[in-house]
């Protein structure tokens, strides 16, 4: 049976789950959430996810919510990208865990307040404060990758796939690839895996569409 992700290309987290689907060679397809429309607030989307988020996975009846979770069951279900070892099966959770709650919540709030709220509205103390966070977590992640090429395993994980995936847009929230020299080996041995695409060429709906659609 297909598996349909509700997502929309902004998302970060969409697409740690859409990445994992595309590696893992499942039978999937994306389907467009209008997030910036309100539909993740909508009656009929509560219905799906009472959280009001996206990523949601769905197979037949089966609606899986919150990416970690998702990424797991993937796993699981694939026997791909889990970890080799009971010892890095327990680095992936600890790694996606850290993700978040230290790296891609910092990511996504501060994106989101830089690119997507009106230029007047943007709390310049908030940003300020959330891009102090990405510039902690961002040092352990550097020191990690220094002495390895991948987060929690000899070859890449859901870990890696749920560290990176905020790294790969384009919109500025603070962090430069040139600065992090460690990180920017990781992302592109990540980006060269058979099949890796970008956010928005795996999913539906960009800032380029929204601008265009004004």
């Amino acid at each position: 049976m297909t598996f349909t992700l509700h997502c929309f290309g902004e998302s970060g987290h969409s697409y740690k789950v859409a990445l994992m689907l595309r590696l893992a060679g499942f039978d999937w397809q994306p389907r467009f959430v209008d997030f910036f429309g309100g539909e993740a607030r909508s009656p009929a989307f509560r219905a799906l996810n009472p959280m009001g988020e996206c990523p949601v996975l769905q197979e037949g009846d089966a609606v899986l919510t919150q990416s970690g979770m998702v990424l797991f069951h993937l796993a699981d279900r694939s026997g791909q990208f889990g970890g080799t070892t009971p010892e890095a099966r327990d680095e992936v959770l600890r790694w996606i865990l850290w993700d978040n709650h230290k790296f891609s919540a910092q990511i996504g709030t501060c994106r989101f307040l830089m690119n997507f709220l009106p230029e007047a509205k943007r709390p310049a103390e908030v940003i300020a404060f959330t891009q102090g966070r990405i510039r902690a977590a961002c040092q352990v992640l550097e020191a990690h990758l220094a002495r390895r090429d991948w987060v929690a395993d000899s070859a890449p994980t859901i870990a890696d796939f749920s560290c990176c995936s905020y790294l790969y847009y384009p919109e500025p929230f603070g962090f430069d690839r040139a600065e992090w020299p460690a990180i920017d080996r990781w992302l592109s041995r990540i980006s060269a895996l058979p099949g890796w695409a970008h956010p928005y060429d795996l999913m539906p709906g960009n800032p380029a569409d929204r601008a265009a659609a004004k």
